[in-house]
């Protein structure tokens, strides 16, 4: 890569254009494949977790950066299960709110507050973050949208409901302050 020149590198840029617009279609096959299996020990599939929660996002009146966080706070769950959170944040990073990312990076943590003293975890984990600006609204996400979509009988909007919101998310150019806006949180709507 050293011995590249500056055209070199504008060529790439140039030819990389292509793959980078086809982002969205490589999010949406890969939550398709995540409906192709049952989540082990549960009743539905990984895509039907994330339909769940952006649907209830969705009817919650959430903007289109919590639907789609909502949607794909697990995507990285297939290759890397014991760092999902992460791994499905940085996938979104470029494209949301930084509220948004933050609350999808750290909503692992937080979920243990449902399950993890039957672990001999400590549930309350997500108590160093207790002074962060985001720490509301990743306790809102956990509680409203995430613990409660396994739920087989919900009535979930399909894929195809939420294509328009992740091909708008995606076509963002990415880290764009405007999008991101460091250190603006808003927090998840109201209850209806």
């Amino acid at each position: 890569m050293k011995d590249g020149t500056k055209e070199d590198y504008e060529l790439l840029a140039e030819l990389e254009k292509p793959f980078h617009a086809m982002t969205p279609e490589r999010v949406l096959d890969e939550l398709r494949r995540q409906g192709e299996t049952t989540l082990e020990g549960y009743r539905i599939t990984r895509l039907d977790h994330g339909l769940q929660a952006a649907t209830r996002a969705h009817r919650e009146g959430a903007d289109v950066d919590w639907v789609v966080g909502a949607l794909l706070h697990d995507i990285g769950d297939g290759l890397a299960p014991q760092n999902h959170d992460r791994m499905s944040a940085e996938i979104i990073r470029p494209f949301v709110r930084e509220e948004v990312a933050w609350v999808v990076e750290h909503h692992g943590i937080f979920q243990m507050l449902y399950y993890g003293h039957h672990y001999g975890w400590d549930r309350n984990a997500r108590d160093r973050f207790r002074d962060h600006p985001c720490f509301d609204s990743c306790a809102e996400f956990c509680e409203r949208w995430d613990q409660s979509s396994f739920d087989p009988d919900y009535q979930s909007e399909p894929l195809e409901f939420f294509v328009p919101m992740v091909q708008e998310v995606f076509g963002r150019k990415a880290y764009d302050p405007a999008v991101t806006r460091p250190g603006v949180v808003t927090g998840l709507p109201p209850l209806p």
